[in-house]
């Protein structure tokens, strides 16, 4: 099981236990459509599932690493169903990233917009490029966040902050980022993937039951309840998407 195919995803075993898992979207800035947000939780669990990978890295094909929703490639969902079909889709992606047991290093390029941004937040060791930026358009639109950013958010810029960059969209950089603990570390953008890959190896080293537990564990205590965050974060969701408030916001935007 070293190389499965998916269509908007290129995993590649990189030697050492080391998988890189790349967003290949590139002329989309690796936009969210409903294939990508697929891919990307088959992507994780495979690689989760695979003995040879130890530790994985996490980044983006071309200039960004995820601009977010692709508006060019959005249906606007009519029904509750396929609203919440959509959102469970996202969240899914997350709980494949956050509760596998195999750590995930983020080597986050260019944009990372709304739902790629989660997705940078959701790596272990998120490390940023000089040149990337980062905010969250969704309450703007009417919308709601996912990933468990309600939960891991504040955990690591505590809720002051966290409150900041929910509700007033701000834009940020690689370097503020790290400054408000999101950013694990910043490298310069030709380093970037070399960095990412020398912690990856760091962590494909060390033995897998005790990196396991401890991700496992991390991750589920790091906030008071990582899944009562997500199930909420996709009721508010699927409720900003049936709201035709959004539709309006959205097409402006």
């Amino acid at each position: 099981m070293t190389h499965h195919r998916y269509e908007t995803v290129e995993s590649t075993l990189a030697g050492d236990g080391v998988r890189i898992i790349a967003l290949n979207r590139p002329d989309r800035l690796n936009a969210m459509n409903p294939t990508l947000i697929r891919d990307v939780a088959r992507a994780f669990d495979d690689a989760n599932a695979d003995e040879q990978t130890r530790a994985i890295v996490f980044t983006g094909n071309g200039r960004a690493f995820c601009a977010g929703d692709d508006r060019h490639d959005h249906t606007h969902p009519d029904t509750e169903q396929q609203a919440r079909a959509l959102v469970e889709a996202i969240q899914r992606a997350t709980e494949a990233i956050t509760f596998g047991p195999k750590p995930v290093v983020g080597a986050i390029n260019g944009w990372a917009v709304g739902g790629g941004f989660e997705w940078a937040i959701n790596c272990d060791f998120p490390i940023w490029a000089e040149g990337a930026r980062g905010f969250f358009p969704e309450v703007s639109l009417n919308l709601f966040v996912t990933g468990a950013v309600t939960a891991l958010l504040p955990a690591l810029v505590g809720l002051q902050k966290a409150r900041e960059m929910l509700f007033l969209g701000q834009r940020y950089s690689a370097a503020e980022l790290a400054e408000a603990g999101v950013a694990w570390r910043v490298a310069p953008d030709s380093a970037l993937l070399d960095e990412a890959m020398s912690t990856a190896r760091h962590l494909a080293a060390l033995p897998p039951l005790a990196v396991r537990a401890m991700k496992r564990t991390l991750n589920a205590n790091a906030s008071a309840d990582v899944n009562r965050a997500l199930q909420m974060e996709t009721d508010a969701t699927v409720a900003g998407f049936l709201d035709p408030e959004t539709t309006r916001l959205l097409k402006d935007f």
